[in-house]
């Protein structure tokens, strides 16, 4: 037996001793704040190390995935030999062109992505076929296809097929394209061609739909690519060209992956948020169970901060084994996860060890753990022996001003943990800071709930008064239950209203109304042959042209002080506009789908200055009125137009809808070709049209919107599950925090139940007080959840993944019903073991 010196400091060696002598090997009374622990560290570090590791590949092989060190693009022209000749300076140049365009084989067709290539690609890297073989450019009449362009025209290596009228021979079938998260979207799969194919088949025709792409591998590899972009745009201007650089090789990938790691780190700190409250319930419950142990030693001699060290001790062994758990089982599930993402993200495959990731989820645990362990401990360490002896009758309380330091010192870290791995912190701090005003929210609802238990009359039934007295007796358990309840509630709300919203969000951005096919690069001279071309096939079907050119805004705003794109630190809020090149058109007609809200539109002969017509949300993003003007930069030209009006375009379409549209005057003379929707009565078959127009107008791509349709479902629906199923480890750790919750009043009214058997209460009467209790605790907790959950939500849906705020209330209704019921069928099933306890041995026990 140990013997404690009055005033003496317990040894550190010597308090783990004992401690280790009283810690079960199983962790028993622990092993809640295990569970709760493997559940969230297991979250941060799997999310941590799969989104560090695609991070790590984007930056590694930007060079691979962006097939350079610079890229120049531009749409329906080729760089001048003067910015050629610059640009080639820098090293060895690579030069090809993107555009879609119809692969076909008899009756056959395929819409592809044709990517046209010189001698001298890939500059980096090597496209992989599917034989083994490491390739580059196709020799001249050979091409590289897909597996589902080989599938689709039934092709195999060495066959002959069509792209546009020139007969070219399957070369290989690709296996691995390092390039393919660069080129972005694509209306069918890659085909990869020589240099040549494209203007022998009249695609690069003045007008025609296409881009060409320029990349350079620098012969100075540690020269700046940043730099070398810079020097071209004081050069020849910043509408010049679009350009990226290997440090941005895949923009789009690169901001799905930091938003959607944010909001998986966010769900997981939610996860361990709400893991905390069950940590400081289980260790309350596992310092109740020895309350006898402690007030024991404090007789023998312990001081405060000898059972301070002995349970700190056991706490923290048990704390650092669920980190570690939690660990082991990131990096168990992040090979399912890299295996689930491998065709759309770069990520390695088999087993992924991230030390800094795997330390964060590990910091992140201890640190919430230190925070909800503290104000138990706090309490344990505080009192004297016969104080803790009758803490059944008068329960302990927490000496606050000892709280200040660990509980402080722990938020600080967590939030500067947090802060310094966010993509956007204000969305983090927000998050964070409504999660700290629920936690007091809550625990002020506690104590309201408990006064007002105290204040309202006395029902008559003897059981209904028993379950309202337990919400404000001495020792009521309120206050925990309403933190742990009212956060459980909350996480049901939360992901009830994040996924309906994605799914309505889904819904909205997939239009109710689309043409059936999509027709590029018509020949406007063509325009009546392609008619009859439809009519023969298709009879009755609706077909629109519209023209069809490619510019970029370099200007807007008053005509004397109109403001410079280039200017521009950053781009305004929803100005994506300004991004690049967009489609441009002009009209006679106000367009289809689109409704004048300000201004007046033009004459249907006007000849006058060149207007232009303006979609209002981006009118408003931008600061343009009528009467401002825009210059857009049309195939290296500019050209500036009055705003004549302002639009409100239907976009729930698949139709045209474009953000500028001019007056004819002001670009009709450009060289250009036309777009064409066709849209067939219901039932008409449209079987052969698809290859008529194919083989009638080669030069032209042709796509079904159905296939499209579906695809675009698919990912989205894909993306709605993925969030789904990230955010059911909130869930998860809810529910483990009611259990932990209910458990422990549970074990807390174990005494009061047994007084209630010797005086007489039946089983079905001691139902009904509990029953009565969690019912009053749970109604007056739905309207907290309710308002605390959506506006969690909200944060989540609007300023994370910039979506609309759509939920579907009654679905969030039946979800938060749902968690009602699942707390009362807990605590009815967690109360039977109490129900079928013999009181003279839990009375002996006591």
């Amino acid at each position: 037996m140990t013997v404690f010196r009055v005033k003496n400091r317990l040894p550190w060696r010597t308090a783990w001793n004992i401690a280790r002598r009283d810690l079960s090997t199983r962790f028993r009374g622990l092993r809640l704040l295990l569970a709760c622990l493997v559940l969230g560290v297991g979250a941060i570090s799997a999310i941590g190390t799969l989104t560090g590791s695609i991070e790590r590949e984007l930056a590694s092989k930007g060079r691979e995935i962006l097939g350079g060190d610079v890229e120049l693009k531009l749409w329906q022209r080729d760089l001048s030999p003067e910015q050629l000749a610059a640009f080639s300076r820098y090293g060895q140049v690579s030069r090809g062109y993107r555009m879609q365009a119809i692969a076909s084989r008899g009756e056959l067709t395929a819409p592809v992505a044709l990517k046209a290539v010189d001698s001298n690609w890939p500059l980096y890297g090597s496209l992989s076929l599917i034989d083994g073989r490491k390739v580059g450019a196709p020799p001249p009449g050979s091409v590289w296809i897909t597996k589902g362009t080989a599938a689709r025209l039934d092709l195999k290596v060495g066959d002959v097929f069509r792209i546009s009228d020139r007969k070219v021979i399957v070369g290989g079938v690709i296996d691995a394209d390092p390039e393919q998260m660069s080129e972005g979207f694509a209306l069918g799969d890659v085909a990869i061609c020589a240099i040549d194919l494209p203007g022998e088949a009249g695609l690069t025709v003045p007008g025609a739909m296409y881009r060409s792409a320029v990349r350079v591998r620098f012969d100075n590899p540690r020269r700046d690519p940043d730099q070398v972009v810079n020097a071209l745009k004081i050069r020849f201007g910043d509408g010049a060209f679009d350009t990226r650089t290997r440090k941005a090789a895949s923009p789009a990938t690169a901001r799905f992956v930091n938003r959607m790691g944010q909001f998986l780190v966010l769900v997981g700190l939610a996860a361990l948020m709400i893991a905390g409250i069950g940590i400081g319930g289980g260790v309350s419950s596992y310092l109740e169970a020895r309350r006898t142990s402690i007030a024991t030693l404090k007789v023998l001699g312990a001081t405060s901060g000898d059972i301070a060290r002995i349970y700190l001790l056991q706490v923290g062994a048990a704390a650092l084994t669920g980190s570690l758990g939690g660990i082991a089982l990131g990096v168990l599930v992040t090979p399912l996860l890299a295996s689930a993402l491998g065709t759309l993200l770069p990520v390695s495959a088999g087993f992924i060890v991230s030390p800094a990731a795997l330390a964060t989820a590990a910091a992140y645990g201890l640190l919430v753990a230190l925070v909800f362990v503290a104000p138990p401990l706090a309490r344990a360490r505080a009192f004297p022996a016969m104080a803790l002896m009758r803490a059944q009758v008068s329960p302990l309380a927490t000496d606050r001003k000892a709280l200040v330091l660990p509980v402080g010192l722990g938020v600080v870290a967590i939030l500067a943990l947090a802060l310094s791995n966010a993509e956007q912190p204000v969305v983090t701090i927000g998050y964070l800071a409504g999660g700290a005003a629920l936690f007091a929210l809550l625990a002020l609802v506690g104590v309201v709930i408990g006064k007002l238990a105290a204040r309202l009359p006395r029902p008559r039934d003897p059981m209904l008064r028993t379950g309202l007295a337990n919400l404000h007796r001495p020792g009521a358990k309120t206050g925990a239950l309403v933190t742990a309840l009212g956060f459980g509630l909350s996480a049901f709300v939360l992901i009830a209203a994040v996924q309906t919203s994605v799914d309505a969000n889904i819904r909205k951005t997939m239009p109710a109304r689309a043409p059936d096919f999509f027709v590029l690069d018509v020949p406007p001279d063509s325009v009546a042959r392609f008619r009859d071309t439809i009519e023969q096939t298709v009879p009755h079907a609706t077909v629109k042209l519209v023209p069809n050119l490619r510019g970029r805004i370099l200007a807007y705003g008053p005509k004397d002080h109109m403001t410079r794109v280039s200017s521009l630190g950053e781009l305004p809020e929803n100005a994506w506009a300004l991004q690049g090149e967009r489609g441009l058109t002009y009209s006679v007609d106000v367009p289809e789908g689109s409704a004048v809200t300000a201004g007046h539109w033009w004459p249907m002969l006007y000849r006058g200055e060149p207007l232009v017509s303006v979609d209002e949300k981006f009118a408003d993003a931008v600061g343009l009125k009528v009467g401002d003007y825009l210059t857009v930069g049309v195939l290296g030209v500019e050209r500036t137009a009055r705003v004549a009006a302002l639009r409100r375009i239907d976009w729930d379409t698949l139709g045209f809808n474009f953000v500028l549209v001019f007056s004819p005057n002001t670009l009709a003379d450009a060289p250009h070709h036309l777009a064409a929707t066709i849209e067939v009565p219901r039932g008409t078959p449209t079987a052969g049209l698809l290859s008529k127009l194919a083989h009638a107008f080669p030069s032209s791509s042709v796509i079904e919107t159905g296939g499209l349709l579906r695809n675009a479902q698919t990912l989205l629906s894909q993306m709605a599950a993925a969030v789904l199923a990230a955010a059911s480890v909130t869930v998860l750790a809810g529910l483990a925090v009611l259990l932990g919750a209910i458990a422990a009043a549970r074990a807390s009214r174990a005494y009061d139940n047994v007084i209630l058997r010797v005086l007489g209460a039946s089983r079905r009467q001691l139902l009904i007080a509990l029953l009565a209790e969690y019912g009053l605790l749970t109604s007056a907790l739905a309207f907290v959840a309710m308002a605390a959950g959506s506006g969690m939500a909200w944060a989540v849906v609007v300023k994370l993944f910039e979506f609309d705020w759509l939920p579907d209330w009654p679905r969030v209704f039946a979800v938060l019903g749902a968690g009602i019921v699942l707390v009362l069928i807990f605590a009815l099933a967690g109360s039977l073991p109490l129900l079928r306890a013999k009181p003279a041995r839990v009375l002996r026990e006591l």
